[in-house]
């Protein structure tokens, strides 16, 4: 009988080897992936609903595919959590947001539709900063979610229960949502890998929406190689093996962007790392205004925030904390030539990013500028500054752990040109495969100790 410790500390890709051979079975692995959320979940509040029976008769399916070698594909049998703005048949579907607290999905969203097909298990939907709008996900109907790392530490967002689970052991992957940073934010700050795919790559049928033309959903999971294996299940269009070598571009913001003397360390020492996986160049950044760029972005979330929700913000206002509905009547409030200068803005500095990519393959920043804060301290305006340009491009950006030492690690961002996953996902596997293993969060590296 396989330990807690011997599922928990292995990604999906050690799962799906763990399968093959035969060391254990999905039930096994969902069992103690369960025990954990009984056990912890109350602490982190990262899963708000589950669906046990059901997943539980999943995981038996998927252990008789595994032992009569009718597997559906590397993750049958994995089990993962969804946001709870990712539709979910039989379960709540909110977005994190009391209007819809009683709305039940009756079909899943595609992307979960992609992954059941797969074979893949969800347990059930996570905690996100209300309405996606936000970097905290301290939801005032649904509770704060905490960071593994410490209890009062903001997991980020808006996908923070996602970026918690992972993190804490209580489910092998997550789904989650970026608008301008909501899935890698979470990522950095609880220590594990997040990708933003490029913009359509992924089906975004079945999602609350936030920002239309800036919403993406993607995928958290503890490494960069689990990202690879899931986004091969997940995208709708493969695009070519790369076969030619690494041009690596090392960002330099100049002083565009105000990064916490220790991000700006780990980042530094990260420079080693990079050399011996491509060839390295620096690309000019400070030309970009990230501080005016990512309150474009959040005005035109504001804007279409409101058109989303403007049926609901009628027939139940309370049902939206002052905080969001606010933001969003903002947005309802802009002049036409205030939004549309925004949009055009967002176009602008979405073609000059994917423009530096005639010369590097990747361009490699922090993922955000400073680690976790705790809960009541002020919130950072810039945490989305590195992330949110990447997706007014629509390219692919995966976070990763900068350093196996720290805790939580600072974070890299790979980002690619729209439609260059592939080349994302493998400089960040690249650089993981050198750096070495990350270190866990203290409700993963206890089992580690005890049971090892």
């Amino acid at each position: 009988m396989p330990s807690s410790a011997d599922i928990v500390t292995k990604d999906v890709c050690g799962l799906s080897e763990a399968f093959a051979a035969g060391a254990f079975t999905p039930v096994e692995v969902l069992g103690v992936y369960l025990d954990r959320i009984d056990r912890f979940n109350p602490r982190l509040n990262a899963f708000l609903s589950l669906r046990m029976e059901a997943a539980m008769e999943d995981a038996r399916e998927a252990g008789e595919r595994w032992k009569g070698g009718r597997q559906r594909s590397p993750i049958d049998g994995v089990p993962f959590g969804v946001k709870a703005n990712i539709a979910v048949k039989g379960l709540p579907w909110h977005g994190g947001i009391a209007a819809y607290r009683d709305r039940v999905a009756d079909e899943d969203a595609d992307i979960v539709n992609r992954l059941r097909d797969a074979g893949a298990i969800p347990i059930g939907t996570l905690n996100m900063h209300e309405g996606a709008l936000g970097a905290t996900t301290d939801n005032p109907h649904f509770g704060r979610c905490h960071n593994p790392w410490g209890e009062g530490l903001t997991p980020g967002g808006s996908s923070g229960g996602s970026g918690a689970a992972v993190a804490a052991g209580l489910c092998a992957f997550s789904l989650g949502t970026d608008t301008m940073g909501s899935v890698r934010i979470p990522s950095a700050y609880c220590g594990i890998a997040g990708l933003k795919p490029s913009y359509g790559a992924i089906s975004g049928r079945g999602l609350v929406d936030l920002s239309p033309s800036l919403d993406h959903i993607g995928p958290h999971a503890l490494t960069a190689r689990d990202l690879k294996l899931i986004y091969s299940v997940l995208r709708e269009e493969r695009s070519a093996a790369p076969g030619q070598s690494l041009r690596i571009g090392i960002g330099d913001w100049g002083a565009a962007v105000d990064v916490s003397p220790n991000v700006a360390a780990v980042f530094k020492s990260a420079a080693p790392i990079l050399s011996t996986i491509g060839e390295v160049s620096t690309v000019d950044l400070s030309g970009f205004d990230f501080g005016a760029l990512r309150r474009r972005g959040l005005l035109v979330s504001e804007v279409e925030g409101y058109r989303a929700h403007k049926q609901q913000l009628a027939q139940s206002p309370d049902g939206f904390s002052d905080d969001f509905r606010g933001l969003l009547e903002w947005g309802a409030r802009q002049s036409q030539e205030k939004v549309d200068a925004a949009y055009a803005e967002i176009r602008t500095a979405g073609a000059a990013l994917n423009a530096l990519f005639d010369d590097v393959d990747v361009i490699v920043t922090p993922t955000a500028p400073q680690g976790p804060f705790k809960f009541g301290d002020p919130v950072p305006a810039n945490q989305a500054d590195f992330t949110c340009i990447a997706n007014f491009a629509g390219a692919p950006a995966v976070a990763t752990p900068a350093s196996g030492d720290g805790a939580p690690p600072a974070s890299l961002q790979f980002v690619a040109k729209k439609g260059a996953d592939d080349r994302a996902l493998e400089a960040a596997t690249a650089f993981e495969n050198v750096r070495g293993p990350s270190p866990k969060p203290p409700l993963v590296a206890g089992i580690i100790s005890s049971e090892s």
